[in-house]
């Protein structure tokens, strides 16, 4: 049986949605294990002007609990 745990996590970049959600992703994998699925929750923008900034994302990230991890 799998279980699976969730984070909320935000991303940003002044490139766009998409690489905003990219670099979470790929920074989240740096310390979390078991990466799985992730769902987006919410998109939003900073604008300067008449132009968007930065792009932020707020991601509900899941990782598989690793049952058989022994303690220390």
């Amino acid at each position: 049986m799998d279980i699976k745990k969730h984070l909320m996590i935000t991303g940003n970049s002044t490139v766009s949605w998409k690489d905003a959600i990219v670099k979470a992703i790929t920074e989240a994998s740096k310390t979390i294990d078991y990466l799985s699925e992730v769902k987006i929750i919410e998109q939003r923008a900073s604008i300067d002007g008449d132009k968007i900034v930065e792009y932020f994302v707020d991601l509900d990230v899941s990782f598989t609990l690793d049952l058989n991890r022994k303690k220390n």
